[in-house]
C-alpha cells in the first residue's frame, strides 16, 4: 500500500537546441524536493492533453509549476498577446486540461507562479499581460536580486486557506513574473503585494485549490514548506 500521496508535477519544455538536438523537458530539482519533503511521491507529467484525464485518474494531487512563459491571452479573452508575452502552447494546453480535470475530480491542486495564473484562468479569471504597462508604481516583480533571496513581502487575507496554512499575516517572497492575476473568477484572492498586485488565489469550493505567485519551493520564508505539507496532506 502506498503511504505517500502520488503528486503529478508538470514540466517545462523547450524546442530542439541548446541542451539537446531534440525537444526536451526540464524542471528545477527543488520542485520535486519540496514535494518529497512535504510527504508526497512526485511523478513528472509529459505534455499530452489527450492523456490528461487518464493522469488525473491515477494521481492524488497536481502541482502546476512555473517557467519562463505566459498563459495565452486567448484563453481568457485578453486580446492580442503583448510583445513581452512568450507562449508555449503545448505546455499550456496540457496544464489547463490537467487542471480542469483535477478540479472536476476535486483533487488537490497547487499552482506556482505561472501555475497560479493558470489556476485563476481555470476559475474563469483574467490576467494582466504586462505589469509595468498596467500597474502604476509597480514593484520590480521581476526582481533584480537572486531568486534565492526575497524580493518583497505579501499581505495574506484573513480567513483564507493560505492564512490557515501559514498562520501569519505577512510573508517574504521571491518574485519572477511580469504577468499577474487581474480577477480570480469564481475563486478568491488570498494575498497581495504592497503595490496591490495579486500574489495568490484559491477556491473555497474545492478540497484544495491554491495558487501562489511566488516560488515556495525555494523556502525563502520559513513558512513556505507548510504550503507543500498542506497540499500533500490534502491529497491523501
Amino acid at each position: 500500500m502506498r503511504t505517500r500521496p502520488l503528486i503529478g508535477v508538470t514540466l517545462d519544455s523547450e524546442p530542439a537546441g541548446g541542451w539537446s538536438k531534440l525537444p526536451w523537458y526540464a524542471l528545477r530539482q527543488n520542485y520535486f524536493d519540496a514535494v518529497v519533503a512535504g510527504g508526497g511521491l512526485p511523478v513528472a507529467l509529459p505534455h499530452r492533453p489527450d492523456l490528461a484525464e487518464a493522469y488525473m485518474d491515477e494521481i492524488d494531487g497536481l502541482l502546476v509549476t512555473g517557467g519562463a512563459f505566459d498563459v495565452d491571452p486567448a484563453l481568457w479573452g485578453g486580446g492580442a498577446p503583448h510583445p513581452k508575452v512568450t507562449l508555449k502552447p503545448g505546455r499550456t494546453d496540457f496544464e489547463l486540461a490537467a487542471t480542469r480535470a483535477a478540479l472536476a475530480r476535486d483533487k488537490a491542486v497547487l499552482g506556482i507562479c505561472g501555475g497560479q495564473q493558470l489556476l485563476a484562468v481555470a476559475f474563469g479569471g483574467t490576467l494582466i499581460q504586462h505589469i509595468p504597462d498596467e500597474v502604476a508604481g509597480a514593484l520590480a516583480h521581476e526582481q533584480p536580486n537572486p531568486r534565492t533571496e526575497p524580493g518583497h513581502e505579501v499581505a495574506i487575507a484573513e480567513g483564507t486557506l493560505l492564512s490557515r496554512i501559514v498562520g501569519a499575516p505577512r510573508m517574504a517572497v521571491n518574485s519572477a513574473h511580469h504577468q499577474a492575476v487581474a480577477t480570480a473568477g469564481s475563486g478568491i484572492v488570498n494575498a497581495l503585494a504592497p503595490d496591490g498586485v495579486v500574489e495568490g488565489v484559491e477556491h473555497p469550493g474545492h478540497r484544495f485549490a491554491l495558487g501562489v505567485q511566488w516560488h515556495p519551493e525555494y523556502a525563502i520564508d520559513p513558512r513556505d514548506p507548510a504550503i507543500f505539507a498542506a497540499f500533500v496532506e490534502a491529497a491523501r
